[in-house]
């Protein structure tokens, strides 16, 4: 019994282990059943989210690049609608010329914009080109239902609001962004009444090579364009300004998710030890995707924080730059420095050679740029004719002044642009953040202040921010406020100081001269207002209405001529001759009796159309004298060239010449060249009787000073010109 019990007990344990693997066997059948279920259906679920991820990934990416070609169009119609030449241009009867050659011609070749019209208020097409070519006989095929949508909409707008629509259309060249904007200065200032308005209308089609590049930048293989409504599985829809489709972007779907499962799925099958090979695979697998995906939004995020014109990081690039130099300059103790450019004279590239060797330009500075800063700054353009360069360390105000010195002496060289040779400066502004304490917002902000106040200074140079800059810059901006508001209501008042014959004393002319009385604050220097006036284009309204009181007081003195200085701004601008024209026949004066004072800056600059303008003012009868000649850097061949009517030395030469035996030699060489030129001579700043006796000794014809009379009213001048007797007099002032 014990042996068949223990026969028995060996037989049951036998049973019992086999029942007992027989169970661990089931169970882990079971388990390895579930195990693969699970791993299947994880396996199912990570296909169809890889699918779907990369699904959005997809549509995100083609919305974003759509969204990226309608804001590159909007960006492009800001700039030529915004802009002051075409402002004047587009209400000129004479500017049909400058809009064919600056909208209509640069539609030929252009990765901006292929179709450019010019509207008026009714939304006749005044210039229409396409690809260069003239199409005002057949705008119906892009003026089409949806775009004049969008023209009623800006033209609908008040002036609170910024005057500019864009979307998608079709047209019958196929999809295309439009973009409509009213024609305006650039500070956002209408030229004409609203009822006499013109608009800008730019269209940029996405072609077969649009979409290419799209879908090679955003890896989205069979990306095609279709017009309709059409939509699938894989597509976005484009939708009219009225949210009608007009066509559909489709691509082909690379489900990464199913070929993943394609991969591994015979794996699983063969052996469930395999499964762990198969989540290995799955892991890789599925990090490739991640890492595919996050490469992807690394390159659009990147791409949207880069500039596209220099390749530089823009706006947001130098914010997200300077935040990790703050967060670096917090723990490492550092400071970090921030350098503001500004260049000097690339409006006048711009305007002189156009937009194309403009951006070139921009792209020379920025190549410049890049060998001049250091490896682990950043450097950025912020638009236009802005940079910025930033970078941390433990001396930088030493380190941003030196950089400053070899940007201002790369800068001072001519740039040779294609065949055109530009020469232009830069302005710097410097700021400085102590142990990274100054967000960078802020430190941009101080930065940008300081880069004004060297152009302030004279431009061509750095200054380092200091906080009463702001201070004066609140000042600055309420002087600019009521300055303004000043020339709006005809407050500049206009004093005349006499300028008399060297022969007799008699007084034959007048100099107009602007006077400002700042409610509140009282008389404000010409020395203060004009440079702001300068600086903020105010300088065109402010010279016109000294030129018209001038002129319209000078109706009450019928044998005085008188001269009125001109600013460089002001004979800058093309439509200046024929405004100066306007004044005069208003006044119903004589363009002999009139002379323009200019210095010498606008000349040496500008020398061609310096030149255009002199003939124009010429032709008109109207006098241009040289001031302050003596102060600057005029050459013989300069005088020669521009053979203006007179020459007006500056006081410098005046001041000593009684007295000082060295400035009477200067004082007659200079007399002498300008006889051997043929240019009457004008003396001003006379203040004692010695030096008119000097001054007509040496040959100057007139005289003008504190001598003969300080700046007067208009009933001071008529009481000198009806009080005259017989004999010479001198008019001094007491």
């Amino acid at each position: 019994m014990r042996f068949v019990s223990t026969k028995f007990g060996q037989s049951a344990t036998k049973v019992d282990r086999r029942s007992a693997v027989r169970s661990l066997l089931l169970i882990f059948a079971a388990v390895m059943i579930c195990v693969s279920a699970m791993v299947f259906s994880a396996l199912d679920r990570v296909g169809h989210y890889a699918n779907q991820l990369d699904e959005d990934r997809s549509r995100e990416a083609v919305t974003g690049a759509m969204r990226t070609f309608r804001d590159q169009l909007e960006a492009t119609l800001h700039d030529y609608a915004a802009w002051d030449d075409a402002a004047h241009n587009a209400y000129d009867s004479k500017g049909h010329g400058w809009l064919v050659r600056n909208f209509g011609e640069m539609s030929f070749n252009s990765e901006l914009f292929d179709v450019a019209m010019i509207l008026d208020q009714q939304g006749k097409a005044i210039v229409a080109y396409s690809e260069g070519r003239d199409l005002s006989q057949a705008t119906a095929q892009f003026l089409t239902p949806d775009v004049i949508s969008l023209f009623e909409q800006v033209r609908g707008m008040d002036d609170t609001a910024m005057p500019e629509a864009t979307g998608f259309v079709a047209t019958d060249k196929g999809v295309a962004a439009v973009g409509v904007a009213l024609i305006r200065k650039k500070s956002g200032e209408r030229v004409v009444p609203f009822g006499d308005s013109r608009y800008v209308v730019f269209l940029r089609h996405l072609t077969e090579e649009t979409v290419a590049r799209v879908s090679r930048s955003y890896v989205l293989p069979g990306l095609t364009l279709t017009p309709g409504s059409t939509s699938g599985e894989h597509s976005v829809l484009l939708s009219s300004p009225g949210g009608q489709p007009i066509a559909s972007l489709s691509w082909v779907a690379r489900s990464p998710g199913d070929a993943s499962l394609a991969q591994v799925r015979p794996l699983i099958w063969c052996a469930v030890l395999m499964i762990g090979i198969y989540m290995v695979l799955l892991f890789v697998t599925g990090n490739q995707i991640l890492k595919r995906v996050s490469s992807d939004e690394a390159a659009a995020v990147q791409l949207s924080l880069t500039d596209r014109l220099s390749g530089l990081p823009n706006r947001a690039g130098l914010f997200v730059g300077l935040q990790d130099l703050v967060a670096q300059a917090q723990e490492e103790g550092k400071d970090v420095a921030l350098l503001y450019l500004d260049l000097d004279g690339f409006k006048e590239v711009n305007d002189a050679y156009g937009h194309a060797t403009g951006d070139r330009l921009i792209r020379s500075v920025s190549a410049g740029l890049r060998v001049l800063t250091r490896e682990n700054a950043v450097l950025a353009r912020l638009g236009g004719d802005e940079f910025a360069i930033a970078f941390a360390g433990f001396d930088v105000q030493k380190d941003a002044a030196q950089l400053s010195d070899r940007v201002l002496e790369f800068l001072d060289e001519p740039l040779t642009i294609g065949e055109r040779v530009a020469v232009i400066g830069c302005s710097i502004g410097l700021a400085v953040s102590k142990k990274g304490l100054v967000p960078g917002e802020e430190l941009i902000r101080r930065a940008d202040v300081a880069m004004y106040r060297s152009k302030e200074d004279g431009r061509g140079r750095w200054t380092f921010y200091d906080a009463s800059m702001d201070d004066e810059r609140e000042e600055r901006n309420l002087l600019e406020l009521d300055l303004r508001a000043a020339i709006d209501r005809e407050e500049i008042g206009v004093v005349y100081q006499p300028i008399v014959r060297a022969s007799d004393y008699r007084i034959c002319a007048v100099e107009a001269l602007a006077r400002w009385t700042r409610p509140g604050h009282g008389p404000v220097s010409p020395e203060v207002f004009i440079p702001i006036a300068e600086s903020t284009g105010l300088i065109d309204l402010l010279g016109l209405c000294v030129l018209r009181s001038a002129c319209f007081a000078l109706r009450q003195w019928p044998d005085l001529t008188i001269s009125v200085n001109v600013s460089p701004g002001q004979f800058r601008d093309p439509a200046f001759v024929g405004r100066v024209g306007d004044i005069l026949k208003e006044a119903e004066i004589e363009p002999s009796r009139l002379t323009l004072e200019m210095t010498e800056t606008y000349f040496i600059q500008n020398p061609a159309r310096a030149r255009q303008t002199l003939d124009m003012l010429r032709e008109m009868g109207i006098k241009v004298a040289l001031d302050d000649f003596g102060a600057g850097f005029s050459s013989v061949g300069y005088l020669r060239q521009f053979g203006f009517d007179r020459i007006k030395i500056d006081r410098a030469l005046v001041e000593g010449v009684a007295d000082r035996p060295r400035d009477a030699e200067l004082l007659h060489a200079t007399v002498a060249l300008a006889r051997s030129l043929d240019m009457p001579v004008t003396a001003e700043g006379v203040e004692t009787q010695a030096q008119a006796e000097a001054l007509k000794q040496a040959g100057c014809q007139l005289l003008q000073g504190y001598l003969f009379g300080k700046p007067s009213g208009q009933e001071q001048i008529t009481q000198m010109t009806v009080s005259l007797d017989d004999k010479p007099r001198l008019y001094a002032t007491k």
